[in-house]
């Protein structure tokens, strides 16, 4: 008898222990996927902190809503949903928090959006997509059985023809397969470890 409802406990105990022990931090955490993914991990009963400098790029008024649906998601198990507003960019900050809620998943989903954005804004494109990534990637690095995952950053589709009449060329390695290969190599570099999405 024990033995056959074994897996089904088994399985039940390892979720509530892992749901328990685990904490995910999620980058992006109002953007449109990062409240998704919060959805999810909060339906599985699973702890996370999220994170997002709710920057007016995207109506304001939009992330608002969906961390206000995340915290009513939330009410139903105290505990496992907290919300820092915070600049992945900010490396202070960023190394503070990464020491205090020394998670055991990272799920990054932040960045400064907009191909053309990028252009007529490099500094800010430039501080969250690559310093931002930068201190993503540094404060995984000293925490035990770190996988990193750079989701959106990873996923964002681009059109480069008008990168290509301002600069004269177009990228040869698609967006994903560069930030994938950086990601591998850095993490190989520090020791940690690297999934994509």
């Amino acid at each position: 008898g024990a033995v056959g409802t074994g897996g089904g406990l088994y399985k039940q105990l390892w979720q509530q222990a892992s749901s328990i022990l685990m904490t995910t931090l999620i980058t992006g955490a109002a953007s449109f996927i990062g409240a998704a993914v919060c959805e999810q991990l909060l339906a599985r009963g699973e702890q996370m902190v999220g994170i997002d400098n709710l920057n007016p790029y995207y109506d304001p008024a939009l992330k608002q809503a969906r961390l206000q649906r995340l915290e009513a998601l939330a009410a139903a198990s105290p505990g496992r949903w907290q919300f820092h507003q915070l600049d992945i960019a900010d490396g202070a900050a960023m190394a503070e928090l990464f020491a205090a809620v020394r998670p055991l998943r990272v799920i990054h989903l932040a960045a400064q959006a907009g191909v053309r954005y990028s252009l007529e804004n490099p500094a800010a494109y430039v501080q969250s997509n690559l310093v931002g990534m930068g201190h993503v990637l540094e404060g995984n690095r000293n925490l035990p059985f770190q996988e990193l995952q750079p989701g959106d950053v990873e996923a964002t589709a681009a059109d480069t023809t008008a990168l290509e009449a301002w600069v004269g060329f177009r990228p040869a390695t698609p967006l994903a397969e560069g930030v994938e290969r950086f990601a591998t190599w850095y993490c190989t570099y520090v020791g940690s470890a690297v999934s994509t999405l």
